[in-house]
């Protein structure tokens, strides 16, 4: 891999980057808040390339995203929170904790093994963060969060088969709050 060519283009986007937050009147108004609704649309855009198997358009659309990450990166660094370097050292950390079967002895030797090591790494971030729903984005659209709290459902072991199955739980999930009622908790 010719590393030494990535590196240059990651510092000319950098250096771009700057010198549009310091002399383009646009590039100098935004802020993170303003940037979101551009974001969600370069990522549909990215889709529409992925689901047309346009490899130009890919490219495209992925450099757009990269400029946004970009940005946002430079807008934290304005505000001393955090700066590219930043971003990238705790995407790599993430990358690392959550492939232990190639970072340490853990065993992972299907597809199948890996996403289930990774849900359950997931999980036990997201029980300190929030719940089992926890990594699911509120700014999901409807039938992909939808979808997402089914999964999630499902891996936490609130999945049936058989419709009797759920009413068998919507009734010991009644028969616990009228326990807790009646004893006035």
């Amino acid at each position: 891999m010719n590393y030494d060519k990535k590196l240059k283009a990651a510092e000319r986007l950098l250096e771009v980057m700057d010198t549009l937050r310091e002399k383009c009147p646009w590039d100098r108004e935004q802020t993170i808040e303003s940037l979101r609704n551009n974001t969600i649309e370069e990522t549909y855009e990215l889709a529409d390339a992925i689901a047309d198997k346009n490899m130009d358009g890919i490219k495209e659309e992925l450099g757009d995203l990269l400029l946004h990450v970009v940005f946002y990166s430079k807008l934290g660094e304005e505000q001393g929170a955090f700066d590219f370097a930043d971003v990238a050292d705790a995407e790599c950390d993430k990358l690392i904790y959550r492939h232990p079967h190639v970072y340490s002895d853990i065993h992972a030797d299907t597809p199948a093994e890996v996403m289930q090591n990774w849900e359950e790494l997931k999980l036990r971030k997201k029980k300190r963060q929030g719940g089992i729903l926890g990594g699911v984005p509120r700014s999901l659209p409807a039938m992909v969060k939808a979808f997402r709290v089914g999964e999630k459902a499902a891996s936490s072991g609130f999945d049936w088969e058989k419709k009797e199955d759920v009413w068998a739980k919507v009734k010991e999930e009644i028969a616990e709050v009228e326990t807790e009622m009646a004893r006035g908790d």
